[in-house]
């Protein structure tokens, strides 16, 4: 199972970078939230992924539980969840106020402080 995650993170990542490099800011915006998930996916994962093991149920005394699944990344993946979505939002504010202001979301047309050569 793990080995199929890790090629999972690595085209969530791969993937996340090509559109982080491409030049727009809603491009940007999408590889953030794909590196968010692909980092959601590393803590998971290291809590090592037990089938059939429950989270937290204690066993009865006729039935006691040997195996329960690690609770730390479980609970640390639901903050990073919250905190991405916030972040996400908050992105696309900016970047909505950014394309109200600017007419454009291109990278290099987004330059006020340095004005191109040919005049624009």
């Amino acid at each position: 199972m793990e080995p199929l995650i890790a090629i999972a993170i690595w085209a969530l990542v791969s993937a996340s970078v090509w559109l982080m490099l491409s030049g727009t800011m809603l491009r940007y915006l999408f590889g953030l939230i794909l590196i968010s998930n692909a980092a959601n996916l590393v803590i998971f994962t290291s809590g090592r992924l037990t089938e059939g093991a429950p989270p937290l149920i204690p066993g009865s005394e006729s039935a006691p539980l040997t195996v329960v699944a690690n609770a730390l990344p479980q609970a640390l993946v639901l903050t990073a969840i919250v905190i991405g979505f916030g972040l996400f939002a908050f992105a696309l504010v900016l970047i909505f106020r950014a394309w109200t202001e600017l007419k454009t979301l291109e990278h290099d047309e987004m330059r006020l402080a340095e004005p191109r050569e040919d005049g624009k």
